[in-house]
């Protein structure tokens, strides 16, 4: 067991959690976060197996505003500028039930880069090119996806095929956050505290027009 926790209070990453339904670690931070008066929003994982009807629920539970378009950029833009629930004065947690089916999405890895770049801009309250953002105060907002049957650490490779996202396996859980150096300020230690390189991911693809690069480091697990 390492010392490290992700967090649904603090603003910091990791920004993306995948981890079991039944891990206690979400029941409690839960409750801290809306002992702390923060707010905790569901998804149903089976309303995402579609990028169109992802944006639609997406906007529906997080309050989108109408001009939302309906893309990748859009949802970032959303999700920085938050217009839903406790308007941007509340922490918030969004979890996703039932996320297993995503693994088989092709654009999971556009919407962890989105989800972590909108959390991001939420906890520094920056705008797309970090500069600040005088629309609002900065508020925790982290995303967890709930797998009731397949390993978190099954979703490491296909989570992480955008520029600048990184992965760690730590305590079963897979964690995610933002390692580009326009990015700053929301990183702990990397790979996170307590990790002790037994069963871990960090990956970091350069996309443009096509993929330039790709490293994977995969270390085979040996814990229980």
């Amino acid at each position: 067991m390492s010392s490290f926790l992700p967090t649904l209070t603090e603003r910091r990453s990791p920004w993306v959690t995948f981890t079991s339904s039944a891990d206690p670690w979400v029941t409690a931070a839960g409750a801290e976060l809306r002992a702390r008066g923060g707010i905790v929003l569901r998804l149903d994982g089976e309303e995402l197996h579609e990028e169109g009807c992802l944006y639609r629920a997406f906007a529906r539970v997080l309050g989108f505003p109408g001009y939302f378009g309906h893309n990748w950029d859009a949802m970032v833009d959303c999700l920085g500028d938050w217009h839903g629930p406790g308007h941007g004065k509340q922490d918030v947690a969004v979890l996703i039930d039932g996320a297993d089916p995503l693994l088989g999405a092709d654009f999971l890895g556009h919407l962890v880069w989105t989800l972590c770049a909108g959390a991001w801009r939420a906890n520094f309250m920056v705008d797309a090119d970090g500069e600040p953002d005088s629309y609002g105060s900065p508020f925790a907002l982290h995303f967890v996806f709930l797998l009731d049957h397949v390993p978190p650490a099954d979703f490491a490779e296909a989570s992480v095929n955008d520029e600048g996202v990184a992965a760690a396996v730590v305590d079963g859980r897979l964690v995610l956050t933002l390692t580009a150096e326009d990015t700053w300020g929301g990183d702990p230690v990397w790979p996170p505290v307590g990790f002790d390189g037994r069963s871990w991911y960090q990956v970091h693809h350069e996309t443009g027009y096509g993929l330039h690069g790709d490293v994977l480091l995969r270390c085979p697990s040996v814990v229980p």
